[in-house]
């Protein structure tokens, strides 16, 4: 292993810790950016090891489960901090998660597949369950507490919180469980696509847990750095006059960079079914996991929480979702389809700061 990808975390975190103690000046804001991008970089190439070695979808469910994980912590965390003022971060963050990665992720890798390659494949039959489980996991969790009566303001009640969350995990089990027993072969590389990486000798098992332990260490890094910068944004998008909500699109992009960038390789290097296998987990997984956190965190520590997206934001989601059926419904893609989830996704940003 080339000295970099075990020093960039190791450094990344001293810098970490050193910012809990030190003011955050311009020098140090800027240190932690680039400590930030470093520990992108790094987390994807560790995460590509632990994926070479358990192959897939073992490779990018680790991904995904460790990003979510530390984004629940992170949101739980400015919500404790915040308290009142927060009630709506969980939702805008959640929602922001969801479009970036069906219309943004998404674009950008059909859009680099199709410069590189012309077309490209996945699995049909993995995509659309995935799809189907994250219309059935956003609606519950970000359009329905805006249309129940129980309790108004896009809340939902103590009960209705409490099914919801079992209900997001559920599903979430239910298609892990179909994504690497069941049915692991859905999620698995179309048969006519090579994959240079079946003749990659795989590495060793020690190999394999250094980079699982160096990837944990530059996700923490990853999400600790970008809480730590959350102030400077949150400055950055009072004095810009945009809407609270751009603060839960920046958090959100910030966590999903690793997975952002290791789904892009991945599409680049003509594996297009990791990269949806990446990016439809992850949006599964920021639901089905945060969603039953965020609520044993609102329920016992008495939080309060907003779940129900405005109307502007409930069409956006629907139409990500739309778009996502019809492009996604053949298992082929080119650059069109690119273009217009990347259209979609840059509505979506240009809506958000100017409503």
């Amino acid at each position: 292993m080339p000295p970099v990808f075990w020093l960039v975390p190791l450094m990344a975190a001293a810098l970490l810790g050193g910012s809990f103690f030190t003011a955050l000046g311009p020098a140090m804001v800027a240190a932690c950016a680039v400590a930030l991008m470093g520990s992108v970089i790094v987390a994807v190439h560790h995460a590509e090891v632990v994926a070479h070695r358990v192959g897939e979808p073992f490779g990018t469910l680790v991904l995904a489960i460790a990003i979510t994980v530390i984004e629940v912590a992170l949101i739980v965390s400015v919500m404790l901090a915040g308290g009142p003022d927060k009630a709506e971060l969980p939702r805008d963050t959640i929602f922001a998660a969801v479009m970036i990665i069906t219309t943004g992720v998404i674009g950008i890798c059909l859009l680099v597949g199709g410069l590189h390659h012309l077309e490209q494949r996945f699995q049909l039959d993995g995509a659309n369950s995935a799809l189907a489980a994250l219309v059935v996991l956003a609606g519950l969790s970000l359009v329905m507490p805006a249309f129940t009566t129980s309790s108004a303001g896009g809340t939902y009640t103590v009960s209705q919180l409490t099914f919801v969350a079992l209900s997001s995990l559920s599903l979430w089990a239910a298609f892990v469980f179909v994504q690497t027993v069941r049915h692991r072969d859905y999620f698995l590389p179309p048969t006519n696509v090579a994959n240079e990486e079946v003749h990659a000798p795989p590495p060793s098992n020690a190999q394999a847990w250094a980079s699982f332990g160096l990837l944990m260490v530059s996700l923490v890094t990853v999400v600790g750095l970008a809480k730590q910068l959350s102030p400077t944004i949150e400055a950055a998008v009072t004095a810009a006059g945009a809407p609270k909500a751009v603060i839960g699109i920046a958090i959100a992009m910030l966590v999903l960079l690793p997975e952002t960038w290791a789904a892009v390789r991945a599409a680049q290097a003509d594996r297009l079914q990791t990269s949806m296998n990446l990016a439809l987990g992850s949006a599964l997984a920021s639901i089905g996991l945060t969603i039953p956190a965020v609520v044993v965190a609102a329920v016992l520590l008495d939080l309060p929480l907003v779940l129900g997206l405005e109307a502007k934001d409930m069409v956006m989601l629907m139409l990500a979702f739309l778009v996502s059926a019809i492009t996604l419904s053949t298992g082929r893609t080119n650059v069109m389809q690119g273009a217009v989830h990347l259209i979609l996704f840059a509505a979506f940003l240009f809506l958000a700061f100017v409503p």
